[in-house]
């Protein structure tokens, strides 16, 4: 597993001013108890080891006051480590929490703003599923990094303690070279960094593939997530042509696809397994037996013999930190990257959006009551232009039909709003908003009165103008259910959600409208009818549409063919 310094960089700088946020002075308090709370840990495990060795010295002497003296002891350590222990757990959570809370908002802020979460689908990147990389990603790569830098902290803590007591206690060994011998002083501190270098070497080198098979596996997760959630949201469609059996076998490629990642990253997984199962029980066996000799010919005590066996352990468990956490720390990165896939392409989309291209539409807000559109091309992904040379102005209370290529027509009304920047040219846009309505309006999970005021909140409008409004549109059976909770994207017929949405319309009172087919589930004669009540409550109001039903046409003053 390998790390670039472009990797670290890029973490820190989308992450890293969290710990310089409007909260720092809290996030720095935080930090520094998390850190004290470590060093007195530290301390407890230093005294455990000389209570051991206290422990075994009264066992070989045979003394009960001094066994007495170790239990009160060790009732002490016993209170002193549950207190630090709890308030180290509920720092470290807090902390995590914050700084998971505030990546969180700050990617959801730059991915839900301005149509950035539509227009980031459009380009080249490894941004898919945001869902799962802000949902998921973010708290694997937050918590991990914490947990992580907590526990490389503590190891190299424990190194600085305990290697002076395992220095001290491993005393003078003369190496025997045959015609002459030398000194050895500290021996058990060159052993332990010896061991911990040979375990920690092998680690890295059986752990480099599990980063790329954690990262896959993620990735088939994730699509396996957005597709069971896709086929959610469309399950009427679904049932209305029989399309189970196809979905099924959809499921089944992208679970099939979680398998082969699994079985690749079990097969590394395993590697790192038969490493750090024997490490674990070989360090526990090591230092006695390396100790063993200089207790039996009478150089040291049980105790010492328990004390240089217990401080060889932590000193080699913190110089095993990478091979302990391998696993952790790929799946860490896995994550990083993930997160860092879908911050990068909103940065991209950015610089492609605000920067002067000529091969960019400018949208420019003006003072005049005009929409303006000058010299106007738009040019699909794959670089092949579907609409170009468009010179148009609509003033207000104009009705205006689109007509031609409706797939060109509803990159027309894209562009409009923003949402298609690609081509060339300039649109003028008036001081007041566009309002843009789609095949299928937009209907959230909750009340269905907050799902007709929405954006706006369940307040913006009384009783009696939902009720009112309801009646104009023909659903006036809806007014008993409007404090009623429900998937509205399921419960409602197509009619009925195209109905609300031009009960959102006139409740809103744009000035600006834009309809792509907005009303294709009714038939000409209700679809003449809602436009004309539209034009009668929003009589100053200029009016796009495209619309497949000849009856429209005599409600429109002029249309624009697209070629």
């Amino acid at each position: 597993m390998e790390f670039s310094n472009g990797f670290f960089i890029q973490f820190i700088r989308l992450a890293g001013p969290f710990w310089d946020s409007e909260n720092k002075s809290t996030i720095r308090s935080l930090a520094l108890a998390l850190f004290m709370l470590t060093v007195i840990q530290i301390g407890i495990a230093v005294i455990i080891t000389v209570w051991s060795a206290d422990l075994f010295n009264a066992l070989e002497q045979r003394s009960m006051s001094g066994l007495f003296m170790q239990i009160v002891a060790i009732v002490m350590i016993f209170l002193a480590n549950i207190a630090v222990t709890t308030a180290h757990f509920k720092v470290k959570r807090r902390l995590q929490l914050d700084w998971r809370s505030w990546l969180t908002q700050h990617l959801i802020s730059l991915w839900m703003t301005d149509g950035r979460h539509y227009l980031v689908t459009h380009i080249q990147g490894t941004h898919d599923n945001p869902d799962g990389r802000i949902a998921e990603d973010i708290r694997i790569a937050t918590e991990s990094a914490i947990e992580l830098c907590h526990s490389l902290m503590y190891c190299l803590l424990v190194i600085i303690s305990f290697s002076k007591i395992l220095w001290t206690l491993s005393g003078t060994v003369m190496l025997d070279l045959w015609f002459f011998e030398i000194p050895v002083y500290g021996h058990l501190v060159w052993l332990a960094i010896i061991y911990s270098a040979c375990a920690s070497s092998l680690g890295w080198w059986l752990g480099r593939p599990y980063t790329l098979a954690t990262d896959a596996r993620q990735t088939v997760e994730a699509n396996f997530r957005f597709g069971l959630v896709t086929a959610r949201e469309n399950s009427l469609a679904i049932a209305l042509v029989h399309g189970e059996a196809n979905e099924q076998t959809r499921f089944v490629a992208l679970f099939n696809d979680i398998v082969h990642a699994w079985q690749r990253q079990t097969h590394t997984w395993s590697h790192l397994f038969m490493l750090t199962s024997g490490y674990s029980v070989l360090s526990m066996a090591f230092p006695i037996l390396v100790s063993a000799p200089r207790y039996i010919l009478g150089n040291i005590t049980l105790g010492a013999l328990m004390q240089s066996a217990q401080a060889f352990q932590q000193t080699a468990g913190a110089l095993s930190w990478p091979v302990d956490n391998m696993a952790r720390v790929a799946e860490w990165r896995a994550s990083v990257e993930r997160v860092l896939g879908l911050a990068n392409g909103l940065d991209k989309l950015e610089q492609e959006i605000i920067r002067h291209d000529p091969h960019r539409i400018h949208l420019k807000k003006t003072e005049r009551d005009v929409l303006g559109i000058s010299n106007l091309c738009i040019i699909r992904l794959d670089g092949v232009v579907c609409l170009s040379a468009i010179n148009e102005e609509i003033k207000p209370g104009e009705h205006v039909l689109v007509t031609g290529n409706a797939f060109t027509g509803s990159k027309l009304f894209k562009a409009i709003v923003g949402l298609w920047p690609w081509g060339e040219g300039t649109i003028e846009l008036p001081k007041d908003f566009v309002f843009f309505m789609p095949p299928r309006p937009y209907l959230p999970t909750g009340s269905l009165r907050a799902a007709i005021c929405y954006p706006s909140t369940q307040i913006a409008y009384s009783e009696s103008e939902l009720g009112d409004t309801l009646e104009l549109v023909g659903l006036e059976e809806l007014q008993e259910q409007l404090d009623r909770e429900d998937n509205w994207a399921t419960a409602l017929s197509r009619e009925q959600q195209q109905r609300l949405g031009v009960v959102r319309l006139l409740l809103q009172q744009p000035k600006w409208i834009l309809l792509q087919e907005a009303m294709d589930s009714l038939d000409s004669s209700c679809e003449l009818k809602m436009l004309r009540l539209i034009a009668k409550k929003l009589p100053d109001a200029a009016i796009m549409t495209i619309t497949n039903e000849p009856l429209a046409e005599a409600f429109h003053q002029r249309r624009i063919l697209l070629q």
